[in-house]
């Protein structure tokens, strides 16, 4: 299929087919190319000698289970979002929330340039407050120097844009300056970019500074590389059987404000975004962690951690929810360019750009919030987690094949899912 076809994540019934019948089905309505159904499918998919160079001391591999979140349209654009996690419910849940958040225009998302940071600590400065200065007083040259490292970033519109220099003055070594690079790194995460730049100026910050440098190497806040997603749901598509859509728009309003004052619930609240957030990552070969830290660390630049979500009741009692947070992302280097599956799941969601995929990315986050806090609002979490769940429970009681369905939605209606149920159900099929 041609890269320029546009994508439809509108997939009807896709729960109820196979993992086949679900391949051939995305297959047919993205960017796939020849071979990459076959290595989503998770046929050899990273060959051993490929694994062996990744990383140290390789034993084998292991795998999680590769899904596909449907329904997703942000900026008028639709995603088939792959999604790489072990835990039920999470892919379920965003592909519902984006297919209601469809029926206002879907998610709307914006990014700052893709700026990252590297941080050049010195120590042993008996001036740290003129050193500042006298740093600033060579600002286009550092920035100069620092573009000399990485000429191809040059020509692709990126580079070292601005310094910035922070001083501590009482820290358990002594006073402190720290100098920030921020570099424009355009669709690369940015971090060996960024550390080789600051590598490469540290002699010449010692001579300005008259110090010692000590640290050279990227900051995982990434603050200036910022996302943000918003959605609006009317009430009516967001009524259940018991429940009004304004009491259900009420609730999530609700339950959200206890995550922006209390930071018991903030942390788990935020968890749940990243729910959505990581299997993404994870799945395009990018940072997870760097994209965890970076975030919990901005839930926290206020003094006090809260929420990355804010949902408000809007005009015409419309839900309105949005996010912002930094994700760091890339689509050349790492193993974005080195795993197989990485490179086939960029393909399917079809993004030009790391700005693009992040989009994506933060409009998933937020649709995962969604879900999470629509159940808490309504029925409670537990049961629609449970529920799913049941095929796990039903797994490990010994069930196989068609069994498996028909224990898991037995144990689901009767509400009982437990490992016993499960094994009483199983003999009673024997």
């Amino acid at each position: 299929m041609s890269d320029t076809s546009p994508t439809n994540s509108r997939i009807e019934n896709m729960r109820a087919m196979g993992p086949q019948e679900r391949l051939s089905a995305i297959a047919g309505t993205s960017p796939l190319q020849q071979g990459d159904t076959s290595i989503l499918a998770g046929q050899d998919i990273l060959p051993m000698s490929i694994a062996d160079g990744m990383i140290e001391n390789v034993i084998g591999k292991f795998e999680l289970p590769l899904a596909v979140a449907t329904n997703f349209q942000v900026n008028g654009k639709d995603y088939l979002v792959p999604m790489a996690v072990e835990e039920p419910s999470i892919v379920a849940a965003a592909s519902y929330m984006a297919k209601l958040a469809r029926d206002g225009g879907g998610f709307q998302a914006s990014a700052t340039d893709p700026i990252m940071r590297a941080q050049i600590q010195v120590l042993g400065v008996t001036d740290p407050h003129a050193a500042k200065h006298r740093i600033f007083a060579q600002r286009d040259e550092l920035i100069a120097m620092a573009n000399v490292r990485d000429k191809v970033l040059i020509e692709l519109g990126g580079g070292c844009r601005d310094i910035e220099v922070h001083i501590f003055d009482a820290t358990p070594v002594g006073p402190m300056v720290v100098l920030h690079l921020l570099v424009d790194v355009r669709d690369a995460m940015g971090a060996n970019t960024v550390n080789s730049m600051a590598e490469m100026l540290a002699p010449r910050v010692e001579a300005i500074t008259g110090g010692q440098v000590r640290l050279r190497i990227l900051s995982n806040l990434a603050d200036e590389r910022l996302v943000r997603a918003s959605v609006q749901l009317t009430p009516k598509v967001l009524t259940t059987d018991k429940l009004d859509g304004a009491e259900v728009a009420q609730g999530i309003v609700e339950a959200c404000a206890l995550a922006i004052v209390d930071p018991y619930r903030a942390t788990t609240h935020n968890k749940g975004i990243m729910n959505g957030i990581d299997p993404v990552v994870l799945a395009t070969g990018n940072d997870w962690r760097a994209v965890e830290a970076g975030a919990h660390a901005y839930a926290a630049q206020s003094g006090q951690y809260t929420s990355l979500t804010r949902w408000e009741i809007g005009a015409d009692n419309c839900l309105c929810g949005s996010i912002e947070l930094p994700l760091a992302l890339g689509l050349v280097g790492g193993a974005t360019k080195t795993h197989p599956a990485a490179q086939a799941c960029l393909r399917l969601m079809n993004v030009k750009s790391a700005t693009e995929l992040a989009k994506v990315i933060a409009a998933v986050g937020l649709a995962q919030n969604l879900g999470a806090l629509r159940a808490l609002a309504t029925e409670g979490i537990q049961r629609g987690h449970m529920a799913l769940h049941a095929r796990n429970i039903a797994i490990v009681a010994g069930a196989q094949g068609a069994e498996i369905d028909i224990i898991a939605s037995t144990m689901a209606t009767d509400g009982e899912v437990s490992v016993d149920i499960a094994k009483q159900l199983l003999a009673a099929m024997a």
